[in-house]
């Protein structure tokens, strides 16, 4: 029997006892009193600490004996054997737990190694057609690299013994850069005489058209031209042009560069100029100057903020450039975010811009800016914005816009999208062409030209024309005599793009339109409707022609 108990039994005869000889009141008290005394005692009897239990720990390849009092933790036992456990260290039983027996308490000690390992990515060899070569003609574009990556490798050790190897993180140190090969391939192609220089864009070199069709050489041979910018300046002399920036460590988007085509095998000149992405083009009637806008790199889609500005740069032939801000960065309306598009007249006056909700003028004089048609905004539901195509006149009266039109209700999401001309003195708007497309994209004649004179893009389905693939037509300045073109019935339209008029070509003022067709180069004479394939190895993005 325990102690509380045999205590029980001696107070409970000791009370029946004193029954037989005390007052009740006494009696009630006295047994008051007891019930509280048991109490305290039986408090006293289980609280802890008032019995040992023995541990065993197996730690480091050894055994620790020690006593604790039963009701102690695996933790307070450890502490009190001053055996440190370290964070990855698995404990059996766990830490929390307590301990009422004798008890084995197992560490198993567990560390982890991290170790690098550097392993060679191999370059890939790629083959580019280009019938601009002889037939099996060869030229190495650019030479291959290889590039490197980082392997960091986790290694799990329990008590001095490898468990597990697994990898914790990849990283790409250089990345590989590919061979590219250009292989010359057969033209079918009768070489066709042309008046002035045309360049164009290849699997991203630049190539330069001369005299005929035939008659062809490389510009620019880095395959980094992205498409953004490829101008022809005025007189033929420069081409303006863009290209990556990938391994740039301000993490740039892209850079402006020109190149003289005067001269043979002439290096290109770095502009200094960056992320550039709506708006270059040459200034008429100045010497080797352009206008341009910039964006902000981002990471999050389209990959840029639009600054909306509108910057000036006068380059040297030894390379110096002196730039001008002309408009400083804007918000550019609603949807700024994706950018701004401009369009210089024909005499270098006054620059017109177009944005997601509006039309307007910059004097190149003053650079007061006005706003002179206001514009529906399009809805894309999407990462872009679309911004209404606009082309000046020849004589610098009109520019020819895409407008926006609501229909039934449907407010920023309408289809609905008409060629218009905009006289600018009068700011009249007159429409001309209903329902031709988001992507209509006009392009006047050179002022030589009498009819027609307005070339643009009709979409194929005009109420899906954001997705719709589109046909090339021409007509006069006022909209009448339209005439379908390109391609002939039947066949698949031609991507959104704007097309390129010629520069005047004979006496009889002829001037031909270049537009690209499954990357190729195809002019057609608006005049009688005749049309020539000049390239046929389908690689051809953008071209030029002055």
């Amino acid at each position: 029997m325990s102690p509380l108990y045999l205590h029980g039994r001696e107070l409970s005869s000791i009370v029946n006892h004193l029954r037989n000889y005390l007052p009740k009141p006494t009696q009630n008290s006295l047994l008051l009193f007891l019930s509280m005394f048991l109490l305290v005692l039986g408090a006293c009897t289980q609280a802890p600490g008032s019995g040992q239990i023995a541990v065993t720990v197996l730690a480091d390849g050894k055994e620790t004996e020690i006593a604790v009092d039963a009701g102690s933790t695996v933790q307070s036992a450890l502490k009190s054997a001053n055996i440190q456990v370290n964070s990855l260290d698995r404990l059996d039983p766990p830490n929390y737990s307590i301990l009422t027996q004798n008890t084995t308490i197992t560490i198993t000690r567990i560390r982890e190694e991290y170790d690098v390992e550097e392993v060679v990515i191999p370059f890939e060899k790629l083959t580019q057609r280009n019938e601009s070569l002889a037939e099996g003609q060869t030229m190495l574009m650019q030479t291959g690299i290889n590039g490197m990556k980082q392997i960091t490798y986790r290694t799990i050790f329990e008590d001095n013994v490898q468990t597990s190897r697994s990898v914790f993180k990849e990283e790409i140190i250089n990345d590989a850069r590919p061979e590219i090969v250009m292989v010359g391939v057969q033209s079918n192609f009768t070489p066709f005489p042309f008046i002035g220089k045309m360049a164009y864009l290849s699997s991203g070199n630049a190539w330069l058209m001369e005299e005929n069709s035939g008659k062809r050489r490389m510009l620019v041979a880095n395959g980094q031209l992205d498409g953004r910018i490829l101008k022809l300046s005025p007189n033929a002399e420069w081409l303006l042009y863009t290209q990556k920036e990938e391994d740039s460590p301000e993490n740039r988007i892209n850079s402006l560069w020109v190149i003289n085509l005067n001269e043979e095998n002439a290096n290109p000149i770095p502009l200094g100029i960056y992320n550039v992405i709506h708006f270059a083009d040459w200034l008429p009637g100045a010497i080797q100057t352009i206008l341009y806008s910039t964006v902000e790199p981002r990471s999050t889609p389209p990959g840029w903020q639009a600054n909306n500005d509108l910057q000036k740069a006068t380059f040297t032939l030894g390379g110096m450039v002196r730039k001008e801000e002309l408009v400083e960065a804007g918000s550019g309306g609603i949807y700024g975010w994706w950018g701004t598009n401009y369009a210089i007249d024909p005499y270098g006056d006054y620059v017109a811009y177009a944005r997601p909700d509006g039309i307007g003028l910059i004097d190149l004089e003053d650079f007061n800016q006005q706003q002179i048609l206001d514009i529906l905004p399009y809805q894309t539901r999407s990462d872009w914005a679309w911004v209404p195509g606009i082309a000046w006149s020849a004589d610098g009266s009109m520019i020819y816009l895409v407008n926006h039109l609501p229909m039934d209700g449907s407010g920023e999401s309408s289809p609905m999208f008409d060629l218009s001309a905009l006289i600018i003195e009068d700011q009249i708007l007159i429409p001309l062409i209903p329902q031709s497309g988001m992507f209509a994209y006009p392009v006047t004649a050179p002022e030589q030209v009498n009819s027609p004179s307005v070339a643009y893009l009709q979409a194929i389905f005009p109420d899906k024309s954001e997705a719709s693939n589109y046909g090339l037509v021409v007509m006069d300045k006022d909209g009448s005599n339209k005439n379908n073109l390109f391609p002939s019935t039947g066949s698949s339209g031609i991507n959104p793009q704007q097309v390129i008029w010629s520069p005047i070509q004979n006496d009889d003022q002829t001037s031909y339109i270049a537009l690209i067709y499954n990357g190729n180069i195809w002019i057609i004479n608006p005049g009688n409707g005749e049309t020539r394939q000049l390239t046929g190895d389908g690689s051809v993005s953008k071209l030029d022609w002055k």
